[in-house]
């Protein structure tokens, strides 16, 4: 985790999971509360694609990391936001951790060659075609390198999901995410050909993620309370492989 790395944010998370009715119900609470997120307001249904290739060592470090809670871990993804391949949306290299309680998150923009050779992240192409968008380098393309030359990291799995986000009208820095329709695909392309065998997870539950830097609003406690939900240490990554069968959880 190099520290010359641009920081996108360094937030708290809590993870949510809803079934269909408790989804609906929270839903029409927070509305009194919290807005569409202005990115959204015209998209159809009020949701854009998120579409995440995780990397992993062969040890599965980072799923192990993940199931056991340790308090200091990262990961490395590609994300990008659209699943057609000629699409604009723009791709983009995370580093994801956390550090005790809170999350952080790193990232770079990449040059859009990736597209050209159909997202693959593969020995041969990985090293010469990640390569920040502004030119140049990036301390986190470096530490990404040095961690795939180290470690053997390699892309495991494909996630994609239908992502709905809030925003408050009170409380500037209160966030809300209902992630939907998840699937997961082993494949190391981030652009996989429409034959690869997807999975779906969590199969009629949406995750609601809550993100916030100080505190979460007496409001939204209240809305927890009323529907008595409770945090839950998921991962989607850790999901789609435990699905996948790519990993599994012993704990």
């Amino acid at each position: 985790m190099a520290n010359a790395h641009i920081l996108e944010f360094s937030r708290f998370e809590f993870k949510y999971v809803l079934h269909k009715t408790q989804r609906e119900a929270v839903e029409a609470e927070l509305n009194y509360f919290m807005e569409l997120d202005p990115f959204v307001a015209q998209k159809k249904d009020h949701r854009y694609e998120v579409r995440s290739l995780y990397f992993d060592d062969p040890a599965r470090t980072a799923f192990a990391d993940k199931i056991d809670g340790l308090k200091l871990r990262s990961k490395f993804r590609v994300r990008t936001y659209s699943r057609n391949e000629a699409g604009p949306a723009p791709v983009f290299l995370e580093e994801k951790g956390r550090i005790d309680n809170r999350v952080f998150k790193h990232r770079v923009a990449l040059l859009d060659d990736l597209r050209a050779i159909d997202g693959r992240f593969d020995d041969q192409f990985m090293p010469t075609l990640m390569v920040p968008e502004s030119g140049g380098d990036s301390a986190l393309l470096d530490d990404f390198r040095y961690q795939t030359f180290r470690k053997g990291l390699a892309p495991v799995a494909l996630i994609d999901y239908l992502r709905r986000p809030y925003i408050s009208r009170y409380d500037h820095d209160f966030r809300v995410t209902f992630d939907e329709q998840l699937t997961g695909i082993e494949t190391h392309l981030l652009f996989p050909l429409t034959t690869a065998r997807s999975r779906r997870l969590l199969v009629g539950y949406t995750v609601m993620e809550v993100k916030f830097d100080t505190r979460v609003p007496a409001w939204f406690h209240r809305i927890l309370q009323s529907f008595e939900l409770r945090r839950v240490p998921m991962s989607k990554i850790c999901e789609g492989m435990s699905t996948l069968g790519i990993a599994v959880d012993l704990s």
